[in-house]
């Protein structure tokens, strides 16, 4: 009787577990519409080359959501989402982290840009502190999944070096969501956004990126129930 019970819990939070993925994709989803709303309808739009620097600018935070938080959440989801052999799982997971800084990096050189055009001082702000920490610490943990995963190794030594590498990625995640919400906060404070729509715009947009980082977190949390 017991025994019976407690099967019951597992089917249950198997089936729980396995729903979590699906908020993610939709939070996920709806900050991305809602960055490409406020950027292009209230920011005046994207563009990397351009003469006008607020559009330089908005490249910034448009590449680092879809690149260190939207496309590493959904690198950290690949074993959950990709139905493939464990191996194309992992090579699918890299790939993904790998685009993740790469549009990282650019965003950054993007904001750079934007400070050399405005004559502005870089790195002076807790936005800009998380954001170079997180982008250095990703490249080591990469490079260090690389090593750890891809290249040959004990199977013992890459059980060992596995919970060390999701809580890496975990913690990596709400650093780049920390970087993303007091990015926000700095534009909100700088452009004088208080209660008119845009401000409640970038708003929901922030609760959206975080509850996206929620959800991926707890699918990789409880994926040993999915």
């Amino acid at each position: 009787m017991h025994s019976g019970h407690q099967e019951t819990v597992v089917l249950t939070y198997r089936r729980s577990a396995s729903r979590l993925t699906i908020f993610a994709h939709v939070f996920g989803a709806l900050s991305f519409i809602l960055m490409l709303v406020w950027l292009l309808q209230y920011r005046g739009g994207i563009e990397y080359d351009s003469y006008e620097g607020y559009r330089v600018f908005n490249v910034h935070p448009f590449l680092m959501f879809c690149g260190f938080i939207f496309l590493s959440g959904e690198a950290m989801m690949v074993y959950k989402t990709v139905k493939a052999t464990h191996m194309v799982q992992k090579m699918v997971h890299m790939v993904f982290q790998l685009g993740a800084f790469v549009l990282g990096v650019v965003g950054i050189c993007a904001v750079f840009k934007f400070h050399d055009m405005s004559n502005v001082e870089d790195v002076y702000s807790l936005h800009s502190w998380i954001g170079i920490a997180t982008i250095t610490l990703f490249a080591v943990q990469w490079l260090a999944g690389l090593i750890s995963f891809m290249a040959p190794q004990p199977e013992v030594t890459k059980h060992s070096l596995l919970p060390w590498h999701i809580c890496g990625g975990r913690t990596l995640l709400y650093m780049s969501i920390a970087a993303a919400l007091t990015g926000l906060m700095e534009q909100a404070t700088f452009q004088h956004l208080q209660s008119d729509r845009e401000g409640r715009l970038v708003n929901f947009l922030g609760l959206c990126i975080l509850l996206f980082g929620i959800f991926v977190d707890l699918s990789v949390a409880l994926a040993r129930y999915v």
